[in-house]
């Protein structure tokens, strides 16, 4: 059901209908429209979609059979579109000028009972039928249903009534009437007056209003009445020198000057009481203006102007104008220095401005003692604003948390009592919000780090650097693929005050302990993971290793350390805030806190809440706020001005970097490759363990090709276990929860999906892609599984759907899909398990990364900790150039090893592996010892 509201225009006939949906479900329509709607609890201005029909398109529906269903803010502006045509039926059509010039029709003049009914249509519009913002008006008001159905009866008259019949009444530029275009009038029109004003009644009634001469409590305004030649507009006479006026002014005023006083007068007390007054004078000349009356007179001057009465106000009423803003300080005794504090309490304190500037505390006494509507302050008469004083009287008493007078520093605005009012701080926190928003001082790399940093990522380490400095963490939020890892290396070496917690998920405890090892390798680190974890000893700067179900478990222990820089990697983990995690997380005390995630929100806004609350807690507000004040209107209702608003109170604390960014994409190699190091879980350690020990006895039983077939056999039954138990027992499932390597690929597709992206999953194992394959289906993730079986034409077919993005994951057999395709739709590619030929798996890579990718491709290989994957893994990254000779027949080479080699490239060990220097460089010559 749709909700209706005109949308005026100059000239009139450009004027529009919008048709909009105020329920929170719509999405649709073509374009959009400001409007002021109830959100939750609070009235606020919005944008929502809207279909827009032009006067032509929108007479035809108001005019038409009405629907059953049909709104009541649409019933309502067909019955003022009903009236419109019976006026202009009545031939109740002037020409006219419009504010801009252009020649323009209008409804007029309008009787006494054509103005009863505009206030009755008005009265009985519903909210939705005017729900159109003042521009700029503080506080929120809403335009007068009255003056809206004026500007649409001009709009129906302009539209109608442009016909070369009609023009031919106006004695000037007719053309300008007739066409549609808008036409500008040449100079004044001034010829147009008397057209307008020939069908009108004689003389108006004015009210000029006079401010007392002097500003005594004891005196009151009052309006003057004068009378306004309807000949003659620029003739304007006191009622009081009316009948002693000249021969010709009172020819100018119209016989019936008397009749259309008195009646005015009738009318104008209807609206405005205080007019009773003159009516009962037998001369009339001034009105008195209690100060009740002149409150009223403020908001009532456009209903007398639609019953015919004109109000003059003195310029100097309106010269000078009051606002007020908002600021804090400390209160009295709290303990302030250098830095401020998030914890801080201060005083809020409402800051009245005149025209900008602001008041004194003297000048703030008598605005906030103030009894009447107008006072008399810095030579000029100021119109009282009753909630202003209210908010004087009342603001004294606020408290603000340090966080929440920093994020009204960093939006320039506080919303208090429902209202958004400006917010201006000094100070400390003056200079901290300017410190946040400015240039960063230039990071100067650690000669400990052993790499050199991109620009961007330069960037990322200085903007961390500035918030560690500050007291305060942030989310680093870049793609992956990124280097969100060295950076935080790079940090923590900059930092060197204290030690390091990074909390990660389990699948990635190998890949910081090595990135450490590899890039920081002076840094002292240990995984406090698994039976016997312990923190004893710890170093000044050492950089502890733990996961998320550590810090649930442990969160008491944990927090028993001064952390100096407390890291949440793949943070989306504690996305929940009333999670067991996030609470655990909250618990553990560190100066700096840092969330690295690509995703800060997956779902909801309240994700990102979680996430800044542990960084920066209190920045947001508490979580029940947020969600009333910020959540809703962003996610359910576009909300222009909370969108804003929260864009710039993270903007200094949440560094968000995409690969399609300028100057991000440039700085990535075209290919980025990566391990990924998985854990075991219990289970398939213990299958690991038991098939190497079964097997090893009886390769050293065997000699020749059966000892060949053994070793063959046991490298396939190891990289089974490795892959999942199920693959190894030939099982259906259940799936989850037994493997590192299906929880890792869990992990990265939830980043890539997450972020819009493609992947290509390769495996050796047609029994893995469908184990996989089944896996993803229960999570609802749609995928292509490519194999040897697949006929030419599906595979061709399959090829297609994933370029056109019907897919997001594409599941290959590694033999059937490394060569021969062109998937270039894919950004990710995942090796879940490893060929030993290198070869191989970049002919498999390069399915993606070929002539017509036009995005950076990441290569994902999964590695499982400490088995035969690990320790041939180091082999061929240590040694690559030699396994392109040696390595150069798939697995064959691992047959030929000695069987004291074997055992020690099999066993679950985190030692490194120490192959002999023989059986490495020439296979062919190492026999069983």
């Amino acid at each position: 059901m749709s909700e209706a509201v005109f949308l005026p225009a100059d000239p009139p006939h450009q004027g529009q209908l919008a048709l909009y949906d105020a329920t929170p479900a719509s999405r649709g329509g073509e374009s959009a429209v400001e409007l002021v709607l109830p959100r939750g609890a609070q009235i606020r201005r919005t944008t929502v979609p809207a279909r827009l029909l032009p006067m032509s398109e929108a007479l035809a529906l108001l005019t038409g059979p009405p629907a059953a269903d049909a709104s009541p803010s649409l019933r309502a502006w067909s019955a003022a579109a009903l009236a419109g045509l019976g006026l202009i039926a009545r031939g109740r059509v002037v020409p006219d000028q419009s504010a801009e010039g252009f020649a323009t029709w209008r409804v007029a003049p309008l009787d006494p009972a054509d103005q009863a009914w505009l206030r009755n249509l008005a009265q009985a519009m519903p909210p939705t039928a005017y729900a159109l913002p003042i521009p700029e008006s503080r506080p929120l008001r809403l335009r007068d249903p009255e003056l809206l159905v004026r500007a649409f009866w001009d709009a129906i008259a302009d539209t109608l009534i442009r016909t070369p019949a009609a023009a031919e009444s106006v004695t000037g530029e007719t053309a300008a009437f007739a066409g549609v275009a808008p036409t500008a009038l040449a100079g004044s029109a001034d010829w147009l007056a008397d057209s307008a004003r020939s069908e009108q009644a004689g003389a108006r009634l004015v009210l000029r209003i006079e401010p007392p001469a002097e500003p005594l409590e004891t005196e009151d305004f009052r309006a003057v009445l004068q009378l306004r030649s309807g000949v003659d507009p620029s003739l304007l006479v006191d009622v009081a020198d009316v009948w002693s006026a000249p021969a010709a002014v009172l020819a100018a005023l119209g016989e019936q000057a008397e009749t259309d006083l008195l009646l005015a007068l009738r009318r104008g007390a209807r609206v405005w009481p205080p007019l009773d007054h003159a009516l009962r004078d037998a001369a009339p000349e001034a009105v008195p203006i209690a100060d009740e009356a002149l409150d009223a007179l403020f908001e009532d001057t456009a209903a007398l102007d639609g019953v015919g009465i004109e109000v003059r106000w003195p310029a100097e009423l309106f010269s000078g104008k009051l606002a007020v803003k908002a600021g804090a300080t400390p209160t009295p005794g709290a303990v302030t220095g250098p830095d401020f504090s998030m914890t801080e309490l201060l005083s809020f304190r409402w800051r009245p401005t005149l025209d900008g500037e602001e008041l004194t505390e003297d000048e703030i006494r008598v605005l906030a003692e103030a009894k009447r509507p107008m006072i008399r302050m810095r030579g000029r008469w100021v119109r009282i604003d009753p909630d202003l004083v209210a908010k004087l009287r009342r603001g004294m008493t606020r408290r603000l948390t340090g966080a929440e007078a920093l994020g009204a520093a960093l939006t320039g605005e506080i919303e208090i009592d429902g209202e958004r009012v400006p917010f201006e701080v000094d100070g400390a926190l003056a200079t901290l919000a300017d410190r946040l928003t400015s240039e960063r001082p230039a990071f100067v790399q650690p000669p400990a780090l052993q790499a050199t940093l991109r620009d961007y990522q330069r960037r990322g380490v200085e903007w961390m650097a500035q918030l560690a400095e500050l007291g305060f963490g942030g989310c680093l939020a870049d793609d992956m693929g990124l280097g969100k890892t060295i950076q935080v290396i790079a940090l923590h070496l900059h930092l060197g005050n204290g030690p390091t917690l990074v909390v990660c998920p389990s699948t990635l405890l190998g890949n910081w302990e090595r990135e450490f090892a590899r890039f920081a390798p002076d840094t002292p680190s240990r995984r406090y993971h698994g039976a016997g974890r312990t923190l004893a000893d710890l170093a000044p700067n050492e950089v502890v290793l733990t996961t998320y179900g550590v810090v649930r478990q442990d969160h008491a222990t944990l927090g028993t350390i001064e952390w100096n820089l407390a890291v949440a990697d793949e943070a989306q983990h504690a996305k929940n805030p009333l999670s067991r995690t996030a609470r655990s997380l909250r618990a553990l005390p560190a100066r700096t806190r840092l969330a690295l995630t690509g995703t800060p929100v997956e779902n909801r806004l309240s994700e990102l809440w979680s996430i800044l609350d542990w960084t920066a807690p209190g920045l947001l507000g508490t979580l029940d706020r947020f969600r009333h004040d910020v959540a809703v209107p962003v996610e359910r209702y576009r909300d222009e001005d909370a969108t804003a608003w929260l864009s710039r109170v993270t903007r200094p604390f949440l560094l968000r970097r995409k690969k399609s960014d300028p100057g991000i994409a440039p700085e990535l190699p075209p290919k980025t490759e990566r391990d990924v190091i998985v854990p075991l879980t219990t289970e398939q350690a213990t299958l690991y363990q038991a098939v190497a020990a079964e097997t090893l006895a009886k390769i050293e039983q065997s000699e020749g090709i059966e000892r060949r077939g053994l070793v063959l056999s046991l490298l396939t039954q190891l990289k089974q276990v490795c892959n999942h138990p199920a693959q190894f027992l030939h099982e259906p499932g259940p799936l989850p929860r037994r493997s590192g390597k299906l929880a890792a690929l869990d992990e990265l597709l939830d980043v890539i999906l997450a972020e819009g992206e493609s992947v290509l999953i390769f495996s050796q194992y047609v029994e893995m892609c469908r184990l996989i394959e089944q896996h993803l289906a229960s999570r609802g993730v749609p995928t292509l599984f490519l194999h040897g079986g697949v006929g030419v034409r599906r595979r061709e077919q399959m090829v297609e759907e994933f370029q056109a993005g019907q897919a997001p994951v594409f599941l290959l057999s590694l033999k059937a899909g490394g060569v021969g395709l062109t998937l270039t739709q894919a950004s990710h590619v995942v090796h879940y398990d490893r060929w030993w030929n290198p070869a191989v798996e970049d002919q498999a890579t390069d399915r993606a990364y070929r002539i017509g990718q036009d995005k950076p491709v990441q290569v994902h290989r999964l590695v499982t900790e400490n088995t035969l994957e690990d320790r041939i893994s180091a082999v061929i990254a240590a040694k690559r150039e030699l396994a392109d000779a040696v390595v150069g027949s798939g697995e064959g080479w691992l047959s030929e090893l000695s069987d004291a080699d074997l055992a020690e490239l099999v066993a679950l060990s985190n030692e490194p592996v120490k192959l002999g220097s023989a059986g490495v460089h020439n296979p062919s010559k190492v026999g069983r010892t």
